[in-house]
């Protein structure tokens, strides 16, 4: 975090927790649909592990680790709590329980906020003092949690958001290092690993990396060989078990805030790419600070962390944690009719200004609400499994639990009406019956449980959540076991995708991801089959369902992302650069050649942006134009027979920057380099 709240020192009473009430369904005919929900078991994403639901916890907030915050954080399913808390990590001592700079709260230190954990019944994340300290600090810490007090405390995180210490211009991270370069964090972080994992070998070591669409990522720094993220994974991914990484996405308005979502798992791809490329390993990633600018504590906040909690955990980043737990009163205003405090935090910290008070202290905010109903959702063992909306305005996703039943999270982002969604289920057979169902509505003291709609459609309150639970309607039976995570060997329109044999007398099926209903690519008795009619640069996520003689089918395998590649001797070849990045814009540069045997002349080169959230902003030795997201290059001049031209252009991006991988010339596609 870049910035911080003090919490009121005064000393306030806290008050029981909100007893919620469960409405019942109205009996009135349901509205006729008007948006279209998929929901597909064969799609099977990643799986919900102990630690998915995280907040931050702060040693400036006297109410670490009380009782009654506890207590609430258990009751809201919370697995993992942060410590010592945002930047502060960066220059708090935890022998002597300083923060120089700072202001250190009573009752804060490390052995009460263990006991706060304990009591949560969450995993520890702890963040080493990266900006003041030394690898000899972080290695007693880990002796005194692990040998010393037996705390089990297994991830450890170096540092906060290191990339803020001036580097790259701006300064809010403490870091006393005379080199401030990624290169000195990476190498720093190696020396942190080492004196560590001496004490406990056991423990798993994070470094700190930026969000691909968020500043400074895809900025080279004066001196680096490359990007922060390229720095560090290079040098220090030998050593790490994790990578951390913050997303505040920004947004003056509430609807544009909500619409940020839609861009997880395009900076989950990248960020993944960079891990693979530079790291050269299976890497895992932790969400460790997320938030908004736009109804921080009200029905926004809520919307956003239902969202972004569930797009980040079905794209499997291990935790995701909202900050913080208590903030503080910011700056008040009415959002949807509601009053916000301003507040990071999930709980009032109580606290007045001139002219308004929260309200008392604790009393949860509208995020604490949607986290309680993330914790009935994304239960521990859960598997996330495919599903699409056709309205922009309503996000759905869904689980496949272990007992067969499926729970539909469905958020309407329109402040102002109400939809029926038609929910449409593959390879599942919903069970006759009202279904039970949760919702958190704008305005609400909390989540309201009662049967209501049918499986098949549900109608959504304006600025709500709504979480749907299916039963099976089919008798349990030994089912196949799921296969193994398949690979794939992919060409421009082919791609080859093999797994490992479950058992003997078994039918495969492959499934393409595609929104919420997947797509059949084939089917075979072996362990192999070539997926045909692909398009050149397409990203693709498979899965492998197994089924027996009695049509019985197997959980889908873990997912599968390739992307099929560029012909091999296409008559032109493209080579694309980005050659200067500023974090919302760069310079590219695109070089043709013409490998055929005759001239090409009065050419045009088509590409379009992989994402909506890119465009042009001007282009040179050529003439440039978009419509939509297609971009058209053309000249009057020739390109002789293994002649190469240049042209470049300025792109601006507000979200993580895919860049293009298939041009056409003259409709032809090109050879990508």
């Amino acid at each position: 975090m870049k910035a911080w709240t003090r919490i009121a020192s005064a000393v306030l009473l806290a008050v029981s927790p909100t007893a919620f009430v469960p409405s019942h369904a109205s009996a009135a005919a349901p509205a006729a649909a008007d948006v279209r929900v998929d929901v597909d078991v064969r799609a099977g994403l990643a799986t919900v592990g102990d630690t998915a639901l995280g907040v931050n916890h702060a040693i400036w907030d006297k109410e670490l680790g009380t009782p009654a915050v506890s207590g609430l954080l258990k009751d809201a399913g919370v697995g993992m709590l942060r410590y010592p808390g945002g930047s502060y990590a960066d220059i708090y001592h935890w022998r002597d329980h300083t923060a120089p700079g700072g202001y250190v709260a009573p009752d804060t230190d490390f052995d009460t906020f263990m006991a706060g954990a304990r009591a949560t019944g969450a995993e520890p994340m702890i963040i080493a003092n990266y900006g003041t300290g030394t690898a000899q600090e972080a290695a007693d810490w880990v002796r005194y949690a692990n040998v010393t007090k037996d705390y089990d405390a297994t991830y450890w995180t170096i540092g906060n958001e290191n990339y803020g210490n001036g580097h790259y211009g701006s300064a809010w991270e403490a870091d006393e290092h005379a080199d401030k370069s990624p290169k000195e964090y990476a190498s720093t972080v190696v020396a942190y690993a080492n004196a560590m994992k001496a004490v406990d070998p056991t423990i798993k070591i994070g470094a700190v990396l930026t969000m691909p669409g968020n500043w400074p990522d895809g900025i080279v720094g004066s001196g680096d060989q490359g990007t922060w993220n390229q720095e560090v994974l290079t040098r220090a991914g030998s050593v790490i078990d994790f990578v951390d990484v913050h997303w505040y996405p920004g947004g003056t308005t509430a609807a544009e805030t909500l619409g940020k979502p839609a861009q997880i798992q395009d900076a989950m791809h990248l960020l993944r790419q960079q891990i693979d490329r530079y790291a050269g390993r299976d890497v895992a990633i932790s969400m460790t600070e997320t938030n908004v600018e736009v109804g921080r504590n009200t029905q926004p906040g809520a919307l956003f962390l239902a969202d972004v909690y569930s797009g980040l955990l079905a794209q499997g980043v291990f935790t995701v944690q909202w900050w913080n737990v208590h903030n503080g009163l910011g700056t008040v205003s009415e959002v949807a009719g509601q009053t916000d405090y301003g507040d990071y935090g999930l709980l009032s910290s109580g606290n007045c200004n001139d002219s308004v008070c929260q309200p008392p202290l604790n009393t949860p905010f509208a995020p604490y609400h949607a986290l309680d109903l993330m914790g009935d959702f994304a239960r521990t063992g859960d598997r996330f499994i495919g599903a699409g909306s056709d309205n922009a305005l309503v996000s759905a996703h869904a689980v496949h639990r272990a007992n067969g039943d499926v729970a539909v999270l469905l958020v309407n982002k329109d402040p102002d009406a109400a939809h029926t969604v038609a929910l449409n289920y593959h390879g599942f057979t919903a069970a006759a019956g009202t279904p039970e169902v949760s919702a958190f509505t704008n305005g609400a003291d909390g989540v309201t449980t009662a049967p209501a709609g049918t499986a098949g459609s549900q109608t959504l309150a304006p600025y709500s959540i709504t979480l749907v639970t299916v039963r099976s309607g089919r008798t349990p039976a030994i089912a196949p076991k799921a296969p193994a995570r398949p690979t794939a060997t992919a060409t421009d329109r082919t791609a080859t995708i093999t797994w490992p044999a479950v058992a003997d007398g078994l039918k495969y099926e492959v499934y393409r991801q595609n929104g919420g209903a997947a797509e059949l690519l084939g089917e075979t008795t072996g362990t192999s089959l070539t997926a045909r009619n692909l398009e050149p640069g397409r990203r693709y996520t498979v899965n492998v369902v197994a089924r027996d003689g009695a049509g019985r089918t197997s959980p889908a395998s873990p997912p599968l992302t390739f992307t099929t590649g560029t012909p091999t001797d296409a008559a032109c070849t493209v080579t694309f650069r980005d050659v200067n990045d500023w974090g919302n814009g760069y310079v590219g540069s695109i070089d043709i050649t013409n490998n055929a045997a005759s001239a090409v002349g009065g050419w045009t080169l088509t590409f379009s942006w992989p994402t909506g959230w890119q465009e042009l902003s001007s282009g040179w030795n050529a003439t440039w134009t978009q419509s939509d997201r297609t971009v058209r290059v053309t000249s009057d001049g020739s390109l002789a027979p293994g002649a190469t031209t240049n042209v470049g252009f300025v792109g601006s991006y507000s979200g993580p920057n895919v860049l293009p991988a298939v041009f056409t010339l003259n409709g032809t596609v090109c050879t990508s380099r």
